[in-house]
């Protein structure tokens, strides 16, 4: 949960993305803050993960500004979205690792890009990645292919981790779980928030998580955000929003 800290890590002004005649998000506004977990929720076809990419530069939107720690991100050069990039880690579904590498060499494969340590350091740091994120020494000569989905989630999660960001953005990290897993993995996050003083992006659809970790949560909705805790989301008039906070699915995670 929040650290207290209060400094904005990423602002977004008047952000407009679009694909062909499709709007998707029309002057949408939104502020991070340094050292807490921000839950981002919508329907489908709001543009969540859309949004996601478009702050750590994969989609280019149509108009607005995105800053992250103090830089626009607009037409920055190659070596100075990187400097900004090595303090991002990102955790995509099911955990998107390169299926012709082991663990290992997934985790490994950021710090081979940006760092020249030598290989005994690197396995170092990958056995406390893989402790860090609850999978056993063993995962890390294993390919995606033989792992389970929560643990494809797992290893992806370390390798966000490889370069110790502040930033970590997650996209449906607990998608396709059980709910055990999910719980587990909820738990995970919010004890490597704590313990390593990240500032967390979460793009959901469960509840659960939303509860468990989440200091504040945005909700897009009629192409822009809606933005507050839990409490004050649920007097909000707005109707996909109260469908959502008081339906019956948010009866019974509230309820348990």
């Amino acid at each position: 949960m929040s650290s207290g800290n209060s400094a904005i890590i990423i602002r977004v002004r008047g952000l407009t993305t679009q694909f062909g005649r499709n709007v998707i998000h029309d002057g949408l506004d939104l502020d991070v803050e340094r050292g807490e977990v921000l839950g981002v929720v919508g329907g489908s076809g709001t543009g969540k993960s859309v949004l996601m990419r478009t702050i750590i530069g994969l989609n280019s939107p149509k108009s607005g500004d995105i800053e992250i720690f103090g830089q626009n991100t607009s037409g920055l050069k190659k070596s100075q979205r990187e400097s900004i990039d090595i303090r991002s880690g990102v955790l995509f579904q099911d955990g998107a690792l390169f299926s012709s590498m082991t663990v290992a060499e997934n985790i490994m494969a950021p710090m081979r890009e940006h760092t020249n340590l030598p290989l005994k350091l690197l396995l170092e740091i990958v056995a406390l990645k893989v402790s860090m994120v609850g999978l056993a020494r063993d995962a890390c000569g294993k390919f995606p292919s033989e792992l389970s989905g929560g643990m494809r989630k797992r290893a992806g999660l370390a390798r966000a981790l490889a370069l110790d960001p502040e930033i970590l953005f997650l996209d449906e990290p607990t998608a396709g779980l059980d709910p055990i897993s999910a719980a587990e993995f909820d738990s995970l996050i919010g004890s490597l928030q704590q313990t390593l003083d990240l500032t967390v992006m979460m793009v959901t659809h469960d509840l659960d998580s939303l509860l468990a970790i989440c200091d504040r949560i945005a909700v897009l909705v009629d192409r822009r955000i809606i933005i507050g805790t839990v409490d004050a989301l649920m007097r909000d008039p707005h109707p996909w929003i109260q469908d959502y906070f008081h339906g019956p699915r948010a009866r019974a995670a509230m309820e348990g």
